[in-house]
C-alpha cells in the first residue's frame, strides 16, 4: 500500500503502482490540506469574490463573470467543450498514471477541490477504472487540457474506460459498482484538468521503459562482444575513472561484470589492437545516454509531486493566485533530451548488428550468420529492419519544444508541445527495443557458432533464456516474429524493479 500525500512518490512507487498493482491510499494529512483549501473556494463563492476559474471564464474568456447560480453548470460545460482528444487512445498504463498523478498533484492542497472527488480518483484506481484517453491535441500549456478532460468526464459518468481490449461507457462502470457519478462544484473541474499530468504520465512510462532498456543494451552489447572477440581493455578501470564521468565508469564495470570468465574476449594485440567505436566506446556512448536519464529522472520526481494547476490557493488559503505552473516546458525539453538518449542507444546498436553479420567485419562468421550462405539469407534484412527503425529514431528525435502555436486568442501565445514530446519518445523507445531486440537475436547467433559453452557464466543464462524465446537460425523463416518475441521479452523487464547488479 503506498500513501499519496501530494509529496515524496517516486518513479519506483510508480513502478509498483502501475505494473505490479500496488494499492494506494491518501494520506490523513494531506486530507486536512485539501478540506482546508476547499473552504476557500467555498467562501469565495459565497461572498461573491472575483476568481479565474471559480466564478469567471477561461482562457480568454477570463474576464467574463459567471453568475453564482451558474458555477455548477460551467465546470460541467468545461469538460465537455474540452474533452476533444483526437486520435488513437494512450496505452491504459499511461491512463492509469494520469489518474494517479492528477491525484497526487490535487492532494497538496492547494486546489480547492472536495475530497470526494479525490476518493473517486482513489477508487478509479485500486478498481482499474482506467479513462479512455485520446493521445493528440494537447498544447503541453494551460495544462493537458484535453486529455485530462477526458479522465474528468468519467468522474461525471460520460466518455469511456477501458474493459479489457474494450471500450465501454463510465456509466455503465459506475452502475456496475452502484456509485453515483460526481456533480462537480465550483472550480473542481478546472482544478481536474489544468496541469501536465498527460506528458508527465506519458513520461513516467518513458522513463521505466527506458531504464530497462539501457541495462539491457549492456549485457546484450556484452554478448555482441563475445561473438566478435571484442577486447575487454577497453573497459579498464583507469581509462574511465581519468574521464570522470560516473555513469561512464558504472557502464563499464558493469560490462566487465557480465563478461568475466568468457573464453571468447580477448585482450589487445592477440587478434587485433583496439576494436571500432561501437564497441570500444560502449562505456562513453551507453554512459552518455546514462547521464540523460539521471536528468529526466530527476524533472519527472519534481513534476508528479507538483501543483500544477491554476490559480492555486496558497499561504493558509489567504490568497488565490493566478500563475502559469501548467507549463510544460521542463517535461518538453526533458521528453526531447530522453529522445535523443534512447535513439543512440539504438544508433549504436544497429552499427554493431552491422559488425555480427557482415563477413568483412565479423570476425569469420558466416556471412549474415546464414546457416547456408547464398542460398538462405540469414539475418541480412534483419539489418535492414534495424537500420529502418533507426532512421526513422532520427525523425521522431527533432524536438517538439521548440514549437509553439498561440491559442486561445493568443491569450495563451507560448506553449511547450511537450505532450508531443513524450509521445514521440515512446514511440522511439519501442523501435529501439525491437533493434536491441536484432542485436539480440544475431548475438546469440554468433556465440553459437563460437561456441555457446565458452561464454560467460553470467552470459550463459542470458543466452538460454534468449534461445527459449527464439531458436537457432538453422533455416530461413519469418524473424518478424522472433523480433516481436523478442521485444516482449525485453519489455517485461519494465515490471520489476532494476537490479544494478543485473548479472547476479
Amino acid at each position: 500500500m503506498i500513501s499519496l500525500k501530494g509529496n515524496g512518490l517516486t518513479l519506483e512507487h510508480m513502478r509498483a503502482i502501475l505494473y505490479q498493482d500496488e494499492q494506494i491510499i491518501i494520506d490523513d494529512c494531506a486530507k486536512e490540506n485539501v478540506v482546508k483549501s476547499r473552504k476557500v473556494v467555498e467562501r469565495v463563492v459565497e461572498e461573491g469574490h472575483t476568481v479565474y476559474g471559480i466564478n469567471t471564464g477561461f482562457g480568454k474568456f477570463s474576464d467574463v463573470s459567471i453568475n453564482e447560480s451558474d458555477v455548477h453548470a460551467l465546470q460541467q460545460h468545461l469538460i465537455r467543450s474540452h474533452a476533444c482528444g483526437i486520435g488513437e487512445p494512450f496505452d491504459e498504463i499511461v491512463s492509469r498514471a494520469m489518474v494517479v498523478l492528477r491525484l497526487n498533484a490535487l492532494l497538496k492542497g492547494f486546489s480547492g477541490i472536495r475530497l470526494e472527488v479525490l476518493e473517486r480518483l482513489t477508487y478509479m484506481v485500486n478498481h482499474h477504472i482506467h479513462p479512455v484517453i485520446p493521445q493528440q491535441g494537447s498544447l503541453g500549456a494551460s495544462g493537458d487540457l484535453a486529455p485530462l478532460s477526458h479522465l474528468a468526464l468519467v468522474l461525471i459518468g460520460e466518455g469511456f474506460v477501458w474493459d479489457g481490449n474494450q471500450q465501454i461507457p463510465a456509466h455503465l462502470v459506475w452502475e456496475k459498482h452502484n456509485i453515483t457519478p460526481i456533480v462537480l462544484e465550483a472550480k473542481e473541474g478546472l482544478a481536474l484538468i489544468n496541469g501536465t499530468q498527460a506528458m508527465t504520465a506519458q513520461g513516467v512510462v518513458n522513463w521505466l521503459e527506458s531504464e530497462a532498456l539501457a541495462y539491457q543494451s549492456e549485457w546484450i552489447a556484452a554478448l555482441t562482444m563475445e561473438a566478435l572477440y571484442g577486447i575487454t581493455d577497453a573497459f579498464h578501470p583507469a581509462i574511465h575513472e581519468a574521464r570522470g564521468y560516473p555513469e561512464q565508469v558504472d557502464v563499464a564495470k558493469r560490462m566487465l561484470s557480465w563478461l568475466k570468465g568468457s573464453q571468447l574476449v580477448t585482450k589487445q594485440g592477440e587478434k587485433r589492437v583496439q576494436d571500432a567505436y561501437s564497441i570500444r566506446c560502449i562505456p562513453q556512448i551507453h554512459g552518455a545516454s546514462w547521464q540523460v536519464l539521471s536528468y529526466v529522472k530527476e524533472k519527472i520526481e519534481i513534476e508528479i509531486n507538483a501543483a500544477t494547476d491554476n490559480p492555486l490557493i496558497v499561504e493558509d488559503g489567504k490568497v488565490i493566485i493566478s500563475g502559469g505552473n501548467f507549463h510544460g516546458q521542463p517535461i518538453a525539453f526533458a521528453m526531447d533530451f530522453l529522445k535523443v538518449a534512447m535513439a543512440e542507444l539504438a544508433n549504436v546498436s544497429e552499427r554493431r548488428i552491422e559488425r555480427l553479420v557482415n563477413p568483412q567485419l565479423n570476425e569469420g562468421l558466416p556471412p549474415f550468420l546464414s546457416p547456408q550462405p547464398g542460398l538462405q539469407s540469414g539475418a541480412m534484412i534483419l539489418q535492414y529492419a534495424a537500420a529502418s527503425l533507426v532512421s526513422e529514431n532520427k525523425t521522431l528525435a527533432h524536438p517538439a519544444s521548440v514549437d509553439s502555436i498561440p491559442s486561445s486568442a493568443n491569450q495563451e501565445d507560448h506553449v511547450s508541445m511537450g505532450t508531443i514530446g513524450a509521445r514521440h519518445a515512446y514511440q522511439i523507445i519501442q523501435n529501439s527495443r525491437r533493434v536491441i531486440a536484432i542485436e539480440a537475436i544475431c548475438a546469440v547467433q554468433g556465440v553459437e557458432y563460437r561456441g555457446n559453452n565458452l561464454i560467460s557464466p553470467a552470459l550463459r543464462n542470458k543466452w538460454q533464456e534468449i534461445r527459449d524465446i527464439v531458436p537457432s537460425i538453422i533455416e530461413d523463416r519469418i524473424f518478424s516474429i522472433d523480433v516481436e518475441k523478442m521485444s516482449m521479452y525485453l519489455k517485461k523487464d519494465t515490471f520489476h524493479i532494476q537490479n544494478v547488479a543485473t548479472n547476479s
